[in-house]
């Protein structure tokens, strides 16, 4: 009896430690390298300043600052507009013997500047023939067509609105005060109707990249909420958006990489089988049950996610001393050792390195945690993580088997992150529809950012298209990856 109160008692001091680590503490299990850029920013500010307000610097001091800032910036890409400006000498008459001066080269040097965002009105004037002849024929060019007919906005600014939203995580109402500073009076509403029907318009691309993504032997799957305005109670409800990621860069797959959203008013499991089916390979997740039920109708196989795994040690290990933790910790590191240098290679090497490197280190771990697991308390957290590992222990062993899984289902937890910023500015959707032109939209837009295509450009040009009659049998051709890419576009949050 002494022991099960003992144990009770740890298992619920486990639990306020977990909270308050949830509370107060960093809930990333690493620093990510934003946030370690973010810290350094006020430093170097403060460098600057005492450069910029110091005594006058020795020449040479100077040049070779002048030397080291050209050798961090690089070179200005090529694509940018050149506006040339020349600086010339007063006289080519020499000031010493007064001769001529002839030319002998130049330095050219170069800086980046911004035009500020600015509106502008495009003025369509259509005239109007008629003949003298024949009075009831009146000839004119037909109007061209418009997303939102006798609307305001351009196919360019409706796409501008939608890559704000769901790209930079600006919400309409900071949009509406944005323009409102330039003279323009846009109410947020008007800007909801301009994304509304823009998210109905691209629905048959994002149903085609939902099906591309489906024909993939390999996907990864992962959920997070989404807050959607309940009026009839006064609050909000929860939604799910439910991700579905390719990406085969790992080991030279030739598909392009992908995600798709998906909204759902809740998280039942027949969400996922309805999204997926159809689909037949290995499905990348986290330990969420729902996906058991894919495997069970279908011909899927669940790979589990170590970095899940590992994370529920973690947090044992940070909670205090914890031997049996903080040694799995250490083993699930010498995993990822292993991953990190065969990254890139081809699915075959990557399946011999693990044969050869990482199965002893998997068969040593299964009789490890029974051994551990039969000393510990069965309610500890512990004996809990230990399960959670044992409960699924085919699923994280299928990737020495498979040379195209990963280790880890990380590729779609970076793909959830967007969606947590947006939710984070946005607070709530205003409804279900509005989660599936979230989803709609923030598809397209991810997967541009993950093919190293320019939203902005890309959306303005499919609405032009859709709008102007593009037929549904070649909706391949407005696939984000049929666009071109722009090398140093890297695909950030």
């Amino acid at each position: 009896m002494l022991l099960e109160a003992r144990a009770e008692s740890e298992r619920l001091r486990q639990i306020i430690r977990e909270l308050q680590r949830h509370r107060f503490g960093r809930r990333a299990e690493s620093w990510p390298e934003d946030q370690l850029l973010l810290a350094l920013e006020e430093a170097e500010q403060v460098e600057a300043a005492d450069h910029a307000g110091g005594e006058e610097t020795a020449p040479t001091v100077k040049a070779a600052r002048i030397a080291k800032r050209r050798t961090n910036r690089g070179a200005l890409p090529g694509h940018l507009p050149r506006i040339e400006r020349l600086i010339d000498i007063a006289s080519t008459t020499c000031p010493c013997c007064s001769g001529s001066l002839h030319w002998m080269g130049e330095d050219v040097s170069e800086r980046l500047d911004i035009v500020p965002a600015q509106f502008r009105v495009l003025v369509i004037r259509r005239p109007k023939y008629a003949c003298r002849a024949c009075e009831e024929v009146v000839v004119q060019a037909p109007a061209p067509a418009r997303l939102i007919e006798g609307g305001l906005p351009t196919d360019a600014l409706v796409a501008q609105v939608l890559v704000s939203k769901y790209a930079d995580h600006l919400p309409l109402y900071r949009q509406a005060q944005i323009y409102a500073r330039q003279g323009i009076s846009l109410d947020r509403s008007t800007l909801a109707d301009w994304v509304g029907r823009a998210a109905f318009l691209l629905r048959p691309v994002h149903a085609r990249l939902l099906e591309h993504l489906k024909a993939s032997g390999k996907l990864f799957a992962d959920e997070t909420t989404a807050p959607v305005l309940d009026p009839g109670r006064g609050r909000t409800k929860t939604g799910q958006l439910w991700a579905y990621a390719r990406d085969d860069r790992p080991w030279g797959g030739t598909d392009p990489p992908g995600v798709v959203y998906l909204y759902a008013p809740d998280r039942m499991a027949e969400r996922p089988a309805a999204h997926l089916s159809g689909f037949e390979g290995v499905l990348q997740v986290d330990g969420y049950a729902g996906y058991k039920v894919l495997a069970e109708r279908g011909p899927v196989q669940l790979a589990y996610c170590w970095a899940h795994v590992r994370r529920r040690f973690y947090e044992l290990a940070q909670a205090g001393p914890a031997p049996i933790a903080s040694e799995m910790l250490a083993r699930i590191a010498g995993l990822y050792r292993i991953e990190a240098e065969i990254r890139g290679r081809s699915a075959e090497e990557r399946r011999a390195a693990r044969q050869e490197r990482s199965r002893p280190v998997i068969e040593a771990l299964e009789p490890w945690l029974r051994e551990k697991l039969a000393l510990v308390s069965q309610k500890s957290k512990l004996a809990e993580a230990i399960r959670y590992a044992l409960g699924r222990w085919a699923g994280l062993s299928l990737f020495l088997e498979n040379g195209r899984v990963e280790i880890d289902s990380n590729v779609v937890e970076r793909a959830i992150r967007p969606l947590a910023l947006t939710r984070k500015n946005a607070l709530f959707a205003g409804s279900d529809g509005g989660g599936e032109h979230w989803a709609v939209i923030a598809s397209l837009i991810e997967t541009c950012k993950l093919n190293g295509v320019e939203p902005q450009a890309y959306l303005a040009d499919v609405i032009i298209r859709i709008v102007q009659g593009h037929p549904q049998r070649r909706l391949d051709e407005l696939l984000p990856w049929g666009y071109p890419s722009t090398p140093t576009l890297q695909a950030v949050a």
